[in-house]
């Protein structure tokens, strides 16, 4: 650790590379620009290696600074969201909470859902985390997790919202086109999500597989999120896979319809995980999202 530069010649270095110039950096660091020029002399003496080409006007970064400046992007980045989740975690008892789940899940699901949860408690600020993973987990700093499976974890206090079941839909007009001319899955175009953080959702290998149906040609769009997917759909570019916490309201408006007889129960379903140790802000939030899709289904029976 005694190797590494100062963290104030990292920044300055840092702000030189994101502006391009010593002297917009100067200017957003409000300081002079020759103090600029020995801050980078400065790092380039502790480091042993030229990080700027002064050769060439205006000057830019070397290929060593520009391996230095991708490092300290990267570095001072998880420094800030280190800061930012110390900081809920001071917070956490002072009308804030912290939910993780996917980005489908809180564009589609939970977003549209929440000016309910406002409507009871003004005073709590509801902070959503979209991790890269498509399996959130109560890290330090997230209140609850609402997560898709079979259930089974062990961590806080969980609870089941709804039963996922997997449909295929697509826009209204290319449905009517393909049952029209007895297209069937076999044969219509797909919209397909693919990740390697997308392990725990099922593709349309499996849906296909489970209804034994046979294709020869899997080929489509591929997206790495439902979002981006979603849209394509909306657009009729093709069918993908739904999923009540993503294609549910959309379907319920009519800008997608269900493939006919199309449903399958994988048998796994949406729940929600709270925290051993949740404040009241975070009980509040926990009691409110189990009831949210209680009641919905009262009023669907």
């Amino acid at each position: 650790m005694d190797r590494l530069p100062p963290l104030r010649l990292l920044t300055t270095f840092e702000a030189v590379s994101r502006h391009g110039s010593m002297r917009e950096a100067a200017a957003r660091l409000n300081v002079t620009q020759p103090a600029i020029s020995q801050s980078l002399k400065a790092l380039e003496d502790h480091i042993g290696a030229p990080l700027i080409d002064r050769a060439v006007r205006p000057a830019r970064l070397t290929e060593m600074g520009e391996i230095l400046a991708r490092a300290v992007r990267g570095g001072l980045g998880q420094i800030t969201a280190a800061v930012e989740n110390i900081r809920t975690l001071h917070n956490s008892g002072s009308g804030q909470v912290t939910v993780s789940c996917t980005l489908g899940m809180a564009s589609y699901w939970l977003m549209p859902r929440l000016h309910t949860f406002y409507a009871r408690h003004p005073d709590i600020t509801v902070n959503v985390q979209a991790p890269a993973t498509d399996m959130p987990v109560l890290a330090p700093g997230v209140d609850i997790a609402l997560r898709y499976g079979t259930g089974g974890w062990k961590e806080g206090e969980t609870h089941r919202l709804f039963t996922e079941q997997v449909c295929p839909v697509g826009a209204p007009d290319l449905v009517a086109r393909l049952q029209a001319t007895h297209t069937g899955l076999d044969c219509a175009p797909l919209i397909h999500v693919r990740s390697q953080n997308n392990q725990h959702w099922a593709g349309w290998e499996d849906y296909l597989r489970l209804r034994g149906i046979s294709r020869h040609h899997m080929a489509g769009q591929s997206f790495n999120n439902y979002v981006q997917a979603a849209q394509a759909v909306l657009d009729g570019r093709g069918l993908m896979l739904g999923w009540r916490s993503i294609t549910g309201s959309a379907v319920r408006d009519g800008a997608l319809v269900p493939w006919p007889d199309g449903a399958l129960d994988l048998g796994t379903a949406y729940f929600v995980t709270g925290a051993a140790d949740l404040s009241n802000s975070g009980r509040a939030f926990l009691d409110w999202i189990k009831g949210v899709e209680l009641t919905q289904q009262e009023a669907s029976d």
